[in-house]
């Protein structure tokens, strides 16, 4: 989720990660995570008290004035798996390249972006 605050409204939380804050802490699915005191007192959501609970990355960019909050890690890992979606894109040259052309090798991604 990309924001241009570290706090946003609570519809957008919930809309942009999934999580349904309740009561009873924050909800995706059968899995709730109480929230103690990082839970929302209104209709905001702080997301470094909330982030923290759910084992989500945050990160500030001052040069932009962007915060980017990462997915949920509940189980200790950042990614459920190490099984890349195919992706198909032009080389250097042009021509299309298949990333399951690699499958079953050890491959690197590396993405940029100026946004």
């Amino acid at each position: 989720m990309l924001t241009t605050s570290a706090t946003v409204d609570r519809a957008t939380f919930e809309a942009r990660t999934g999580w349904q804050l309740k009561p009873e802490g924050a909800c995706k699915g059968e899995i709730c995570v109480p929230l103690g005191d990082a839970g929302p007192d209104s209709d905001t959501v702080d997301l470094a008290a909330i982030a923290d609970r759910l084992g989500m990355g945050l990160v500030h960019d001052d040069q932009v004035g962007m915060w980017a909050l990462g997915p949920e890690t509940l189980g200790g890992r950042a990614l459920a798996t190490a099984e890349a979606p195919n992706l198909t894109l032009p080389d250097l040259d042009g021509n299309e390249f298949e990333l399951a052309s690699l499958r079953g090798n050890k491959v690197l991604l590396v993405a940029w972006s100026p946004y």
